[in-house]
């Protein structure tokens, strides 16, 4: 297993990186649809809603960047798995409440028509996320890494 998890460990990294490049990126162009959606949740009051809408992307653009370059992996995937965690609480709050939304997460968002919600697909695709990420975060080391101390951190010698 110890010669394996460095790889594992990259995967880890590659796709929790790219899936959070993606969808800041894809969020990034549109500031407006942004707000859109951060207020179609119903969660945060007018005054927060503006700095979330236009943060959220920027701080998912540089966690996933971090991953991608494995720079701070543990806590780029720390972070990434609180991010998980807001995205579940903000879709099932959404679903429990019986919202017709659409979660934004890869731009677009806000309001859709009766039953062209996906909230079992999203909660699905966070849950998965944040498992990788909370595996990241315990096993951080991998290959291609810029922030790898050194082959012995692959042996588990620190």
């Amino acid at each position: 297993m110890t010669s394996i998890r460095p790889w594992l460990g990259t995967a880890a990294r590659l796709l929790v990186g790219a899936v959070l490049v993606v969808a800041g990126a894809l969020k990034l162009p549109d500031p407006a649809a942004a707000l859109r959606a951060v207020r179609a949740y119903r969660l945060l009051p007018e005054a927060v809603a503006g700095p979330v809408a236009f943060g959220l992307p920027v701080v998912e653009i540089a966690v996933g960047l971090a991953l991608l370059a494995g720079v701070f992996v543990r806590t780029a995937a720390i972070a990434a798995a609180l991010l998980m965690v807001v995205f579940l609480v903000a879709v099932g709050s959404a679903w429990a409440r019986g919202l017709q939304i659409d979660c934004g997460c890869f731009g677009g968002g806000g309001q859709v028509a009766a039953g062209r919600t996906a909230y079992p697909a999203e909660v699905a695709r966070d849950v998965g996320l944040l498992l990788v990420a909370l595996a990241l975060a315990r096993w951080p080391a991998s290959r291609f890494a810029l922030g790898s101390r050194s082959e012995e951190e692959f042996a588990g010698v620190r």
